[in-house]
């Protein structure tokens, strides 16, 4: 026995696919295309899966408030201050030592702030680091 084939309903050579002359043009039927109609019909709709849609959200600190440390590493000392034995960083405009690069003179320093790792590097060369902190 054989079986017709059944005819396809894929509307091709169809213009309209079924939805008249104007029909299916727009987004008519769904009402408008993307988060059109959020503060109107669609607002249920909003509140429910898209509650932050809307509105200012967080904090941002004013730039004025953030104060960032001026950094010096103990390997720019020796170009910057040169032949000197004592060096006031604080004096210089520096806020905080670091401890990249090398240093090959002992030297006494006072800062505000200094790291643990640049503090050790200039007391092994004979030198001492007097900070605020301590």
């Amino acid at each position: 026995m054989e079986l017709t084939k059944q005819k396809t309903k894929k509307f091709r050579g169809s213009m309209t696919h079924g939805r008249g002359k104007k029909g299916g043009r727009g987004a008519g039927l769904r009402g408008g295309k993307g988060n059109a109609g959020l503060l109107k019909h669609k607002y249920m709709h909003m509140l429910k899966y898209m509650p932050d849609h809307f509105g200012r959200h967080g904090f941002k600190r004013p730039q004025s408030i953030i104060k960032k440390d001026k950094t010096i590493n103990i390997g720019q000392l020796e170009e910057m201050f040169p032949g000197k034995k004592e060096i006031n960083l604080t004096k210089e405009g520096f806020d905080k030592l670091l401890g990249s690069g090398t240093i090959n003179s002992s030297m006494k320093i006072k800062v505000k702030k200094a790291s643990k790792k640049a503090i050790e590097k200039i007391k092994e060369k004979g030198g001492d680091v007097e900070t605020e902190e301590s």
